[in-house]
């Protein structure tokens, strides 16, 4: 008996050991998805302004001040922490003023999201790369560019988030397979299993939408 506790035991130790492995490598893979996401934003934005600074003074000051406004959403967490989808709002927000500074009248934004829902869960940075995509794919190659809308909806115990644009719509470039948007399929995957997903769908008369589908409440995984 005093053997068979002894085993019980050191396989209870070997299955704790493992869980907490397995959780050190799900939190390693999720901020190095994170990190492949910002960089390249940052270091335009500075070049941006510091070419403004030279040209239009007032406008490099209100870049700039959008950017604070980004970075304060964008501090480091500890470990998996989660984000709110206010802060994630706040933060593309702050993206997309920036942007129109560059774009002007090309780019437009209007959000329509309930109140009750800026508490929901989001992983950083996952809404702001559905902008980035909406931008990049849809928006800029457009003549005369267009609008995104950041919607959201309560859907049963979950929360649908939307990124939708009237930009030139699916292309080899912009058809869902890219890299930010497979690291966004990868993170729900670590953050939630089966419990959270991504659509990409056409949208109408023109452009894309992008839903990302997750819990409610935080919820445990792994």
């Amino acid at each position: 008996i005093t053997r068979r506790v002894a085993e019980r035991r050191r396989g209870e130790q070997a299955a704790a050991r493992q869980t907490a492995t397995e959780k050190e490598l799900t939190v390693a893979r999720l901020n190095l998805l994170h990190a492949q996401v910002e960089p390249h934003f940052l270091y335009n934005t500075l070049a941006s302004a510091q070419y403004l600074t030279r040209t239009d003074p007032a406008r490099a000051d209100e870049m700039l001040g959008h950017l604070i406004a980004y970075l304060r959403h964008s501090l480091p967490r500890t470990g998996d922490a989660l984000s709110t989808l206010a802060d994630e709002l706040e933060r593309s927000r702050a993206y997309l003023e920036i942007l129109r500074i560059r774009m002007g009248d090309r780019l437009k934004l209007e959000i329509d999201v309930a109140p009750d829902l800026l508490a929901t869960p989001l992983p950083p940075m996952m809404l702001q790369t559905l902008v980035e995509n909406a931008v990049k794919h849809g928006l800029e190659p457009k003549p005369g560019g267009g609008t995104i809308w950041l919607l959201g909806r309560a859907k049963d115990d979950a929360v649908a988030i939307t990124v939708a644009d009237d930009g030139q719509g699916f292309s080899e470039a912009g058809s869902g397979t890219g890299i930010g948007l497979k690291n966004v399929r990868e993170r729900l995957g670590l953050v939630y299993g089966n419990a959270a997903s991504l659509a990409i769908l056409a949208n109408f008369p023109s452009g894309v939408a992008a839903t990302l589908t997750v819990p409610a409440k935080a919820v445990a995984h792994g």
